[in-house]
């Protein structure tokens, strides 16, 4: 991709994070609009909304160093470790995607917004089965859980909307939120030594 496709696909990007973070339209006539190219620009460099919307997050995770902050959860020597740092690295990265998971989560009626949403909280579900993974690798996956249930239940608590409820309508800090949720994962997937 040449240098100047490269400066408008960031552009375009960088365009419909600013309308999803602003609770705006999303169409790719008001992307296009907001980012200074035609809407031909866009389909050039994006098949479709979804494409677009899914390309979008992903641009949103990478700006925030997303790779980087998942590094310690990766290389945990436990998967006790390895629950602590994901649960870490999502008590950080919750507020930065906080505006466009809400508005991915009310437009998720649309077929493209379902499908970045979708997408998104798969690559999470996939980090929190990799956490209980190394747990039950490591022989500590508490009873009565199977990995793919334990993964299911792990994935819920971390979810957005948890995030929001405890952390912005109960007013718990960032500190508190990952310390409790540290505690609670240890109470329920860990095995008693």
């Amino acid at each position: 991709m040449s240098s100047d496709s490269q400066t408008t696909r960031n552009r375009i990007l960088i365009a419909t994070c600013d309308l999803l973070t602003a609770g705006r339209p999303a169409r790719m006539s008001d992307i296009a609009k907001a980012a200074g190219v035609s809407r031909q620009a866009v389909y050039l460099h994006f098949d479709n909304r979804a494409d677009l919307l899914v390309a979008a997050m992903r641009h949103n995770d990478d700006a925030s160093g997303v790779e980087a902050a998942l590094e310690p959860s990766r290389n945990a020597a436990t998967g006790v470790a390895r629950i602590d740092a994901f649960i870490v690295f999502w008590g950080d990265h919750a507020p930065r995607i906080h505006a466009l998971a809400n508005v991915l989560w009310d437009a998720r009626k649309d077929p493209a917004a379902r499908a970045a949403w979708d997408e998104r909280m798969g690559a999470v579900r996939d980090g929190c089965a990799a956490a209980i993974q190394h747990l039950a690798q490591d022989g500590q996956l508490a009873d009565p859980w199977d990995e793919d249930t334990a993964t299911d239940l792990f994935w819920a608590m971390l979810s957005v909307r948890n995030w929001e409820m405890l952390t912005q309508e109960r007013s718990w800090s960032q500190a508190d939120y990952v310390a409790h949720l540290q505690t609670q994962a240890h109470r329920t997937f860990v095995a008693a030594a």
